[in-house]
């Protein structure tokens, strides 16, 4: 049984640390501390985690291997027309590999959302490589997410295996807690389908090309297209809108025309 919960005490956090060094492979000057975990929770953050446990024990819980997955947000503020808004940066989301593909991490965001909304807070962002197929259709297709900026090298050199020694690129993910889209998702319900103006495609391919030192100038060639058409899309202020697989698994972006009323707060909406 699979029990979605706020982490809680240091083992726990502990847990979540490990955890994102088994998931990125990252060196010691990238990880993020177990304080920094603390400290998240303490300034109106998230640390969400995923526990493989016996729903008539608790106390298993709180193992240190009962961890299968923790979500990381912190918390920012906008300015906007009305004034300074409140939302949350989720900063990490990590699965272990024994349980991944069984919709943990969809069940991971929905509880970040949930929590948020409790508090209050109606807007949720993060960054992820665009280049990973998986993550975009999580965050585009099932989550009702919608990006139109794009951050080239981001975060800089990175010791992640996933990255494979490719710049960081990273589309930004914008989430309307409490929008029309993200409800319809929510609720499995079909909603107006957008006009697609342009569709971008990434190579099922992508991910073995990058973990290879012979074909990984192929990715990084991948990449730059990909970047290219993204950026041109943005300047002539296009969105993604959703995220499709072709029948050979590549991936394809669907870029067109956002809709303000149906990504915009129900209670705001015009």
């Amino acid at each position: 049984m699979i029990r979605i919960r706020a982490c809680a005490g240091m083992n726990e956090l502990e847990a979540c640390v490990r955890l994102q060094f088994e998931t990125w492979g990252y060196g010691p000057n990238e990880a993020v501390p177990r304080k920094s975990f603390l400290l998240a929770q303490q300034i109106g953050g998230q640390v969400i985690g995923a526990f493989a446990s016996d729903a008539q024990d608790e106390a298993k819980a709180g193992r240190d291997d009962a961890l299968v997955g923790f979500a990381l947000s912190l918390p920012g503020v906008k300015t906007t027309p009305l004034g300074p808004a409140p939302y949350l940066h989720s900063h990490m989301l990590a699965v272990r590999a024994a349980y991944r593909n069984r919709g943990l991490g969809a069940q991971l965001k929905w509880e970040q959302r949930r929590e948020a909304l409790s508090r209050g807070i109606r807007r949720m962002e993060w960054t992820f490589d665009p280049l990973e197929i998986k993550n975009a259709f999580l965050n585009l297709h099932k989550l009702g997410a919608v990006a139109r900026s794009y951050r080239a090298n981001f975060y800089g050199v990175s010791s992640s295996h996933l990255q494979g020694g490719l710049p960081t690129d990273r589309l930004l993910a914008e989430w309307e807690l409490d929008s029309p889209r993200v409800a319809a998702r929510l609720a499995r319900r079909s909603s107006a389908a957008p006009t697609i103006e342009e569709r971008i495609v990434v190579p099922a391919s992508i991910s073995a090309w990058k973990s290879s030192d012979a074909t990984r100038e192929r990715a990084l060639d991948a990449q730059r297209m990909i970047r290219k058409q993204l950026e041109e899309a943005f300047s002539r202020g296009w969105a993604v809108l959703g995220f499709s697989l072709d029948p050979e698994g590549n991936g394809i972006y669907e870029l067109g025309v956002l809709n303000p009323t149906e990504n915009c707060d129900e209670e705001n909406a015009p």
